[in-house]
């Protein structure tokens, strides 16, 4: 196996599971910063409850596709996941002021607007498509995007992401699957976003 499809190979575990700029965020810790998503509010599992993990200051390992590269060292995280092959996760970053809070954020959806032609052009070993969702209209906005990939060895990850805010505090939700586009529950996650912005206050 190559050196490139090695690479390649953790970039779908990084999807299916879950480089860098710094930004100068206020630190935070599991204990004081704003609340998270609880299992219910994910998009309902046909056969499954969600699980979660406790919140945890720092990045999270594995970093996310598309968004783990931009993620400081503050940031604070809680993993979900399901009897399946079906997870999620969430991170929350509290900034100085709402402007580097604001461009933060802005950070974020360019990088998941670009995400599958980067995917494309670093491995090429995998195809990568995205597709953006719209804005969820909650606190000072919310929007949506899903990554679909395949890789020569056949598999197929689809995931969805959005990037709200309120305020200074802005926060990622990932979920993911094995599937395609057709899988992805994107009005639930909709709605899993709105209640992930507004427990944020």
């Amino acid at each position: 196996m190559t050196i490139r499809t090695r690479g390649a190979r953790g970039i779908l575990t990084a999807l299916a599971t879950g480089a860098a700029l710094v930004s100068a965020a206020v630190p935070a810790t599991a204990a004081d910063g704003p609340a998270f998503l609880e299992p219910a509010q994910l998009p309902p599992h046909p056969s499954s409850s969600w699980y979660a993990g406790p919140v945890t200051a720092g990045q999270p390992d594995p970093l996310p596709i598309c968004v783990g590269a931009a993620l400081p060292s503050v940031s604070v995280h809680r993993a979900y996941w399901t009897e399946f092959d079906t997870s999620a996760l969430q991170v929350t970053v509290v900034e100085r002021d709402e402007r580097r809070a604001a461009d933060f954020a802005a950070l974020l959806r360019k990088d998941l607007a670009g995400c599958a032609r980067h995917l494309e052009s670093e491995y090429p070993d995998i195809a990568a498509a995205g597709r953006y969702y719209g804005k969820v209209d909650v606190e000072e906005g919310a929007h949506v995007y899903g990554i679909h990939t395949t890789a020569t060895w056949g598999a197929s990850d689809i995931a969805l992401f959005s990037v709200g805010r309120d305020g200074r505090t802005v926060t990622v939700v990932k979920w993911s699957q094995m599937g395609t586009f057709r899988d992805a529950p994107v009005a639930d996650f909709k709605t899993t976003t709105r209640a992930a912005v507004d427990r944020l206050a």
